[in-house]
Formats: C-alpha cells, sequence, structure tokens
C-alpha cells in the first residue's frame, strides 16, 4: 500500500521533474550563449540549490524522489557544465587561434606589402640609375658631337680662307694682269691713233696747201689751166670732201674694212650741199645711211666758191663721191 502510494507519488511528480530539468536546460542554454557574447559568470548552483530547498518542505517520500532526482539532475548537469566549459574554452581557443591567425596573416600581409614595396623601390632606384646612366651617356654623346662639329666648323673655316685666300690672289693677278693687259692696249692705241693722226694731219696738209696754191690764182689763170689740171682740181676737192664727211661720220657697228658705198652729192655754187643719195649700196643699209647722213650734215663746203661756174658745173654740181670705212676713220 506504501509502496503503491510511493508509486503514485513517484508518478505525480515525473513531469514537474521532467519540465524542471527541461527548464535547467534552457537556462543553461542560455547561460551557455550569455557565455558566448558576455563575461565569464559563476555557475548557477544556487539556483539548483533554491530549488532544491523549496522541495524539502514536501513529504520525506516527495523529499527522496526530490533528491533523486536532484542527484540526477546534478549528474546530468555537470557533464552539461563541463561541456559547456570546454565549449567555451575551446571557442575561446578558437577565437585566439583565429585571433593569432588573423595576426599572422596581418603580418604576412605587411611583410609581403614591405617586400613589395622593397622591390618597388629597388626597381625605382634601378630605373633611376639606368635614366641617370643613360643622361650622362647623353651627355658625353652631345659634348663628343658639339666637339666634332666645332672641329669640323674650324677646318672649314680654315679650308674656306685659303680657298678665298688663293681665289684672291688669283683675281688680283687677273685683274692685275688685264689692267696691264688694258693700259697696254691703250697705250698702244693711242701710240696708233696718234700715228695715224699725224700721217693723216700731214697729208691733210699737203692736201690743203695745194689746194690754197690752186685756188689762190685768178680766175683767169684757172680757166686757162682748167683743161690741164682739171683733174688734178677734182682730186683736191674730192680728197676734201671726204675729209670734211669724214669728220661727221659715226660709225655703225656693222661697218667693216672692204665695204663701199657710191653716194651722189648735189650742190650749189658757193658750196651748199642741197640733197645725198645711195647710187650704188655696199650692202650694209646703216652704214649706206651713215655715209648720206655725213654728208648731208657738212652743210657747205665753202672752198666752191673759188672754182669759176663752168668748172663748177661741170664738176660738181653734182659730184660722185665713193665712200670707205677705211677711208672715213674706222
Amino acid at each position: 500500500m506504501q509502496y503503491q502510494r510511493e508509486r503514485s507519488s513517484s508518478e505525480s511528480l515525473f513531469w514537474p521533474v521532467v519540465w524542471a530539468v527541461a527548464l535547467h536546460v534552457i537556462m543553461f542554454a542560455m547561460l551557455f550563449v550569455s557565455f558566448a557574447f558576455a563575461p565569464d559568470l559563476p555557475p548557477a548552483k544556487p539556483v539548483v540549490q533554491a530549488t532544491l530547498y523549496k522541495l524539502q518542505s514536501q513529504s520525506q517520500a516527495t523529499t527522496q524522489t526530490n533528491q533523486k532526482i536532484a542527484g540526477e539532475t546534478k549528474k546530468t548537469t555537470a557533464p552539461i557544465y563541463e561541456t559547456e566549459q570546454l565549449e567555451q574554452k575551446k571557442a575561446e581557443q578558437e577565437k585566439v587561434a583565429a585571433k593569432a591567425a588573423e595576426q599572422k596573416k596581418a603580418q604576412e600581409a605587411q611583410k609581403a606589402q614591405e617586400a613589395k614595396k622593397a622591390d618597388a623601390e629597388k626597381q625605382a632606384a634601378e630605373t633611376n640609375k639606368a635614366a641617370e646612366q643613360k643622361k650622362l651617356a647623353d651627355v658625353a654623346k652631345k659634348k663628343a658631337a658639339d666637339e666634332a662639329a666645332k672641329k669640323k666648323a674650324a677646318e672649314d673655316a680654315k679650308k674656306k680662307a685659303a680657298e678665298s685666300a688663293k681665289n684672291k690672289a688669283a683675281e688680283d693677278a687677273k685683274k692685275k694682269a688685264a689692267a696691264e693687259a688694258a693700259k697696254k692696249k691703250t697705250a698702244d692705241d693711242a701710240k696708233k691713233k696718234a700715228a695715224e693722226a699725224s700721217q693723216r694731219k700731214a697729208v691733210e696738209d699737203k692736201k690743203a696747201a695745194a689746194l690754197a696754191e690752186l685756188l689762190s690764182d685768178d680766175v683767169g689763170r684757172q680757166q686757162a689751166m682748167a683743161d690741164t689740171v682739171g683733174d688734178e682740181v677734182a682730186g683736191s676737192l674730192d680728197d676734201l670732201i671726204v675729209m670734211l664727211v669724214s669728220q661727221q661720220w659715226r660709225r655703225p657697228p656693222s661697218a667693216r674694212n672692204g665695204m663701199s658705198v657710191e653716194v651722189l652729192i648735189e650742190m650749189l655754187p658757193d658750196g651748199t650741199i642741197t640733197n645725198a643719195s645711195v647710187t650704188r649700196s655696199s650692202g650694209d643699209s646703216p652704214f649706206d645711211s651713215s655715209a648720206v647722213q655725213a654728208v648731208r650734215n657738212v652743210g657747205r663746203i665753202a672752198e666752191m666758191q673759188q672754182l669759176d661756174r663752168a668748172t663748177f658745173d661741170r664738176l660738181y654740181r653734182q659730184r660722185r663721191a665713193v665712200f670707205k670705212p677705211e677711208d672715213l676713220g674706222l
């Protein structure tokens, strides 16, 4: 009977005990979660003791049952607490390990960054060194090129100066020779012209003297001598005409020795030339025109007044004269 009573009491306390255990498990779980995110707290023993204390006021059977349940709960709670402690410790170890891994990883990253930075600095230093060496090489090359250019310029200037001096000497010698030749030619021409002028003057003086002597005789004597000396008088006047025409003649560029032009001269008894025309051309129109113009430029031959009218009409009213460049003073 008492056994049944105890059994019924035990059965009536089963579910409360189960709910109590479940409540404790939930509380331990919450504590475990709290341990993970909060500072460590002392174990929740007072709760268990308070619960057990309240259960002591029950009957002896209840007390025994509670003691039995508490013992079992303690047995169950101890492994859970140890498990929580192990898990917490494990979590802390993992956290420490993770932190250590992170620190290691950060250190490795820092080392890698420092190594990369060192490599970059080394590469930059090598690049700068190469650039500096290239710059020095370029400066040396430019300096050598400048020196070569200066040397070449000096040589060219020296060569040019020598050539200029040589050319100047040659030019001076050429000018000197040309001046001497021109001077000699001028002297020769002057000498030749002087000789020709002297010879021409002697001839002209001789002719003028003969003509003056002829013209100085009285008209009766001239008439008496006309038949015998007519040709001589005509020759003297012809020479006078040639001399006067040569003084008025302007040589054209085309005039050459060997040419001859026949010009008809028309005059009045006082010696005035009224007309001049070509009766036989030299074949060179400029020379023919220059001879005609020279005759017209004479204008008047005063010596014709010394002739008697019959002689003038017979010989000089229309007189043909042949002109040659050599006769006119070419």
